[in-house]
Formats: C-alpha cells, structure tokens, sequence
C-alpha cells in the first residue's frame, strides 16, 4: 500500500492508494484511453473565437470558473455520488438520468454521453460487479466514478484523476487555438493544482444538494458552438 500525501498550502491531505489502483487511474484516465477526449472542446473552441479566452490568464480563469462553478463541479458531484452507488450496490438509474438531464447543450449531450459509452466498453477490460448493473449508455461522471467505485479506488483519489484528466483535455485543445506553448499550457496545469484538490475533497463529501452552477457564458459558448462555421472540434 502507497500513502500519497497531497501538500496545499493550508492543509495536508493523505490519500491511501495502492499500486494496482494507481495503475487503474493512469491508464482509465489517460489520453490514450480510447473516449475520444481529444475531440472535445467543452465550447472553449468557441470562447476562442469570440475572443473570451485569448491567453494564458484568460484561460486559467475560464478553467477555474468551469471547476468551481461550472459544469466540472456538476460532474466531480455526480462522479462522487456514482462511486458511492457502486460501493453501496444501489441501483444506478437516477443518478444516470439525471446526468443526463444536466448536460445542457446537443453538444455537450453528445461530448458526456459517448465518452461515457467509450470508457465502459474499453473498461470492460478489469471486470468488477456493477457493469451489468449500469446503463450501456451513461454520462462520463457517472462512469468513471461507478467504475472506480467499484473496484474500491479511494474517491478522493479518484476524483483528483478524473479532474486532471478533464482539465488537462481542455488545456491542450486551448494550446492548439489560442495558441499557447506547451510550456504554458503545463504551467496553467500547474497552477490549477490546488483548485482540482479542492474541488475534489469539496465533492467527496457532497450529496446532489449540492449540485448547480452558475458558469452561464460556459454553457452560452458550447450552445454556439454548435452552428460555429469553421471548427476543429465536436463541442
């Protein structure tokens, strides 16, 4: 058993993780997993467009809002309650649907659901008790966390990987468009460290109470992005 400690600048946080179920985290939520991530936006391309993103404090702005506020926080709190379902052996249907529900635009519909649909089909690869219990099609949150739920990943953990991974994507599309260096664009990652921790110990102890946001220029660029004339990506 690894004990990874998480140093921020107010607080220590230990995580008790091992090494089969580091290796997990690093492989599911890799970009060489095959969900297609790199296809994905989340409507950036399009605050790129519009001039809303344009550098690296502009960008390291947006992520934040999208992480505190926006639809990253909506997901780490469907993601935590999916693990806990997945430990307790509860049924998943109304957590999926409501994942569904709450994606809010045809694109970012498309971008949850078929990443969901991905990561189930190729994590099928680790068999473990609820795949016959979950939904063939069901949002990425609701995915990933069922998926390391059960096979007992430590959620906070959990949640830190799967936030890195979805801000990571972001990133990458934004040093292709703005464009940013790559030195920027680990800087920015960097930099977002203890938002993602945060975020992720805010969400392990939350309940869909505490689901919401208010990141509505977010939501507006992925809605216009989806009759954006020339583009590089799905959402």
């Amino acid at each position: 058993m690894d004990i990874a400690t998480i140093i921020t600048p107010t607080d220590h946080i230990t995580i008790m993780i091992d090494n089969g179920a580091l290796l997990r985290l690093i492989t599911w939520l890799s970009p060489a997993f095959p969900v297609g991530a790199f296809s994905y936006s989340h409507g950036i391309e399009q605050a790129i467009h519009h001039g809303l993103v344009h550098d690296r404090q502009s960008l390291e702005d947006w992520l934040i809002d999208i992480l505190n506020e926006g639809s990253g926080w909506n997901d780490a709190v469907l993601f935590a309650q999916s693990h806990q379902i997945a430990k307790s052996g509860s049924d998943f249907s109304q957590i999926a649907d409501l994942a569904e529900a709450l994606a809010g635009s045809r694109e970012r519909h498309m971008e949850t659901m078929l990443q969901g649909e991905a990561f189930l089909s190729a994590a099928q690869a680790w068999p473990n008790p609820v795949s016959e219990r979950l939904p063939s099609r069901v949002a990425s949150p609701v995915a990933v966390g069922a998926i390391a739920g059960a096979h007992g990943i430590e959620i906070e953990a959990a949640l830190c990987a799967f936030l890195h991974g979805f801000i990571s994507n972001l990133i990458q599309g934004a040093v292709r468009l703005v464009p940013l260096g790559q030195r920027d664009g680990v800087a920015i990652l960097a930099g977002l460290e203890e938002q993602i921790q945060s975020c992720s110990s805010k969400a392990a102890k939350s309940t869909l109470d505490n689901l919401g946001t208010c990141a509505v220029i977010s939501d507006i660029m992925a809605m216009r992005h989806e009759t954006q004339y020339s583009r590089v990506f799905r959402s």
